[in-house]
């Protein structure tokens, strides 16, 4: 990411992508790309093709959400449909505390004022209710107007599956302050433990008043590969509000490139080759984020176990006193520094809206699969991944790097370089 400028401790130009699959495209989503790149003459239409939206449309419906009567909308990733929706509702936002990386700066382009909720013991993604209804009506007394609420069941940055029980009241709370949701549901095709999770979205507990992200760089598509689809819901509001996101699109140019279209409809329509990938890929990053996980606990780290994603959220509090003895007092240090020392992107949890004084950083398992595509395949037909010569030798690495931490705690090792001053 870059050495970021101290004010401000980082400003979006270095904020953290998805994290990715770091895996080789599938052999027939590349072929569907260049078969079009070929013949691709005219310019994308505005909300995806026809082929594109059909196969959304499809998708969607195999996850209890039918279409019905307004059709989705296609765009070039999920942060172009989110400055769509909420241009088109107006209002100040309100997010959970962390949220994805894109979520705030998006919001604040718009000159809309975003609201931090915390979120509950359980897990990420989504505001405890009670803190929200808290913060919805302290906004409007103070004179904000508070009208999206923007969540995600299966979330980015802390790799957590929401309960049931939990989405229902916040959608609930949500709906009596008269909110529009916005659920970003990139992640829900990448639980770890299918058969034992259970995922519910919004839409399904509140269909008219939810509207459905969902960036095929979750399940699908590389990140180089940007396209994202929307599912509204089945009521002239719905529809009036596709209509204003697709002016908003207009305005941007916000088209879904036909050779990337032609990828992601195939993707959508979610062949045996495609399914067959997922699953294995999903698989793969379950074992490493699980694995990586326990070398967190094991050097007396805090983490919650990882359910979703291809990304576990860890809270190095516990480690505290080693790092002061290496200068790292906040998430901007504690991210340069880990970067540093182990090589690879380590985004601390400030990016992601949490506290700029917690030491918490995003650990993704896509960087731990090894330097090139063959070594990654191979970790993909792996009967232990963890156990792969590359990932071994990453996580052998990250735990060294937190235990050193560990013993640079003990009392009497001297203090940092300059701290007499």
């Amino acid at each position: 990411m870059g050495r970021t400028d101290p004010e401000g401790h980082g400003p979006v130009r270095y904020g953290p992508p998805l994290p990715g699959q770091g895996l080789p495209v599938l052999p027939s989503l590349a072929a569907a790309l260049c078969a079009t790149a070929e013949r691709a003459d005219d310019e994308a239409p505005v909300g995806g093709t026809p082929a594109l939206l059909d196969a959304a449309a499809g998708y969607l419906a195999r996850r209890r959400l039918p279409a019905g009567p307004v059709r989705p909308v296609a765009a070039p990733g999920a942060p172009a449909l989110l400055v769509a929706l909420t241009a088109a509702l107006g209002g100040d936002v309100l997010v959970p505390r962390p949220c994805a990386a894109w979520w705030t700066p998006l919001a604040r382009a718009l000159g809309r004022s975003v609201f931090h909720v915390p979120i509950p013991a359980e897990g990420g993604g989504v505001p405890d209710p009670y803190a929200l209804l808290e913060t919805v009506r302290r906004v409007r007394a103070e004179g904000g107007d508070p009208r999206i609420l923007v969540l995600s069941a299966a979330d980015d940055p802390t790799g957590t599956v929401a309960p049931p029980d939990l989405v229902h009241e916040t959608v609930e709370a949500a709906a009596a302050e008269d909110l529009h949701l916005i659920s970003d549901e990139t992640w829900r095709d990448t639980l770890h433990r299918p058969e034992e999770t259970v995922q519910f979205s919004p839409a399904e507990m509140l269909p008219d008043r939810v509207t459905v992200l969902t960036d095929l760089a979750g399940p699908f598509l590389p990140p180089g590969w940007p396209a994202a689809v929307a599912h509204f819901p089945g009521t002239p509001d719905g529809a009036g509000l596709r209509a204003r996101v697709l002016d908003v699109l207009t305005a941007l140019g916000a088209r879904v490139a036909d050779p990337v279209a032609a990828a992601a409809a195939r993707a959508l329509d979610e062949p045996a080759d495609v399914t067959a990938r997922r699953t294995a890929a999903v698989r793969l990053h379950a074992r490493v984020a699980a694995a990586a996980h326990a070398t967190v606990i094991r050097a007396g780290a805090l983490a919650r176990p990882p359910a979703a994603g291809r990304h576990l959220y860890a809270d190095l509090e516990p480690l505290r006193p080693g790092l002061a003895a290496h200068g790292v007092g906040d998430a901007q240090e504690l991210e340069e520094f880990l970067s540093a020392r182990l090589g690879l992107p380590v985004p601390g949890g400030h990016r992601f809206g949490d506290d700029l004084d917690a030491l918490r950083v995003r650990l993704s398992t896509g960087p731990l699969l090894g330097p090139g595509p063959e070594e990654r395949l191979r970790c993909l037909d792996a009967p232990d991944p963890a156990e792969s010569p590359h990932v071994r030798e990453a996580l052998i690495h990250l735990g060294t790097v937190l235990a050193e931490l560990r013993r640079d705690a003990r009392p009497g090792r001297p203090p940092p370089p300059g701290s007499e001053d």
